[in-house]
């Protein structure tokens, strides 16, 4: 049994990781806020209600997109499930939410940009006017390349939920393929729709890097980028402070409709069931799912491989040895594996503190309302995305003089907080499932404290924290949002030194940067799932 002072400790610790976030949001938000004195009115000019209509147009078009090129490619995957290459393209279609927003930005102007493959291609079939990737053409393209897999994954996820009975019995019935889409396949996934919806119009209407990258000028232009401009380049904080509470209001009131829709999931996603689809077997059917599935693995693999091509073509050993290069490097690490540690420290405050607070047989209302703050914690995140925390400190800071001397310290707390959903979300059931195993075993051998630490969890627990790590660091070496902002003379990391490259049309320079950063962020990936493989045979 767990004693009275652990479980003391456990939600002490709980409550003083929850105080800290909280206290850090705040005082961004109460700096935004004192800026004007307490009275922010919005003004709804022309300016400000184009960019507010584009930022809602371009995530509403985004994920719209994302689903209709989504849903053809869930249905191929659920109906082809033995071929080669499958679970390569599955895990493929996992790569670009971990992957860099502005290596994916440079993949696909390499890929799709006026001296690209495709107009390439165009021009030599006669085409005379080749394709836009900036403006509202690019962000769309992008967003699509970014979420359509998360789409893919998670309604493949609701169809292999379905009952191997049910393709039996429609293979029985002789059924066809528009009929068991609409008795057996829709039912399953018009449940799903709304909240992946709901989930990607968030992401795409809080995007910052594509549309600070892609973006056409003020005709595509989205709050978050409103918010950088009037504070990097025409430095109005007024109108910055402004467009920040606008976008808390329109971030706030998304959130809402969010939380009244189901969350996706994709932990389901089996592939070993023996499911047989008679439906997916005809020659039409396999030609017709083969070149779907071909499309969607060329589609995400040509800005990889492109990024891949190019940063070879560039001198990377000149690259690695300048120093500008080295600093920035070493800038970015020194803020990714604070950021990624205190992450992990707060995702472990929070996860044992719920367990704890749920676990108490007689909870009160305050261990109730600790326990469902804790649990919002994430959503409190999406709530206040992380261009408008920083713009809050940039401006408080800015009160007591230059804000360069406390920049690291901010980038690396925004970064901790915008990754805890994501490694909340790997240990949570990861620590849940530890406990269950070895509870009983530490209360009979009385192992409590750090000696329970070094025996009981850090053995059990090692590649679940280390695949935690590992994807906060590369969030945080990936992100430009914070650094947007902050970044200077003395704080320059690899995704702002790139983004400057390609500003200044060094873009061989950019894409070498581009490649060295990717492998970095791989190499993070592969030591964090480092022993999967053979732990899952054991």
């Amino acid at each position: 049994m767990v004693t009275r002072n652990q479980r003391i400790t456990s939600i002490a610790g709980g409550a003083f990781g929850l105080a800290s976030v909280l206290a850090f949001i705040g005082l961004s938000v109460f700096a935004l806020l004192a800026t004007t004195g307490l009275g922010v009115a919005v003004e709804f000019d022309s300016y400000t209600l184009s960019i507010l209509r584009f930022t809602l147009w371009q995530a509403g078009l985004s994920t719209l997109l994302s689903l209709l090129f989504a849903l053809p490619v869930a249905r191929a995957l659920a109906r082809q499930r033995h071929f080669i290459g499958r679970q390569w393209l599955i895990r493929l279609m996992a790569l670009p939410m971990g992957l860099p927003v502005l290596i994916g930005a440079l993949g696909l102007i390499g890929v799709w940009g006026r001296n690209g493959m495709v107009n390439d291609l165009l021009a030599l079939l006669g085409k005379q006017a080749p394709v836009n990737i900036y403006g509202l053409s690019g962000i769309l393209l992008a967003h699509v390349f970014f979420n359509m897999p998360l789409a893919a994954r998670l309604l493949l996820a609701g169809l292999e939920r379905q009952p191997p009975e049910y393709w039996r019995i429609a293979t029985s019935l002789g059924m066809t393929r528009m009929s068991i889409f609409r008795l057996i396949e829709w039912p399953a996934l018009r449940g799903l729709l709304p909240g992946i919806a709901g989930l990607i119009f968030m992401l795409c209407a809080t995007s910052f890097t594509l549309v600070l990258t892609l973006g056409g000028g003020p005709g595509a232009t989205t709050l978050e980028v409103a918010i950088y401009q009037a504070l990097r380049f025409d430095f109005d904080p007024p109108k910055a402070v402004a467009l920040a509470c606008l976008q808390l209001l329109i971030t706030a009131l998304l959130l809402a409709v969010l939380t009244l829709m189901p969350p996706p999931d994709d932990g389901a996603m089996t592939d070993e069931r023996p499911i047989r689809r008679m439906d997916g077997e005809s020659k039409t059917a396999r030609i017709g799912d083969g070149i779907v599935l071909a499309l969607s693995a060329a589609f995400l693999l040509a800005p990889l491989l492109e990024i891949l091509l190019a940063g070879l073509k560039s001198d990377l050993m000149k690259l690695v040895m300048d120093p500008a290069v080295v600093r920035a490097l070493g800038t970015s690490f020194a803020m990714a594996i604070p950021a990624a540690l205190v992450c992990l420290v707060l995702s472990w405050l929070f996860i044992n503190a719920r367990a704890t607070l749920q676990s108490l047989r007689h909870p009160t209302l305050l261990s109730w309302l600790l326990f469902r703050l804790i649990g919002a914690t994430s959503s409190l995140v999406l709530l206040v995305p992380a261009i408008v925390l920083a713009t809050g400190w940039f401006l408080g800071l800015r009160q007591f003089g230059d804000a360069a001397p406390f920049a690291a310290p901010v980038v690396v707390a925004i970064n901790a907080i915008m990754a805890l959903p994501f490694t909340m979300r790997v240990l949570a059931p990861a620590i849940a499932v530890h406990r269950h195993r070895t509870v009983r075993l530490c209360e009979s051998l009385g192992i409590s404290g750090f000696a329970k630490w070094r025996l009981i969890d850090w053995p059990g627990l090692q590649r679940p924290l280390l695949m935690a790590l590992s994807f906060a660091m590369a969030l945080s070496l990936g992100d430009l949002g914070a650094v947007a902002l902050f970044g200077s003379d003395t704080l320059i990391t690899l995704p702002w030194l790139l983004y400057s490259r390609m500003g200044s049309y060094r873009t061989t320079d950019a894409d070498g940067l581009a490649l060295l950063l990717g492998l970095v962020c791989l190499l993070l990936t592969i030591l964090g799932t480092a022993g999967s493989r053979s732990e899952e045979k054991s």
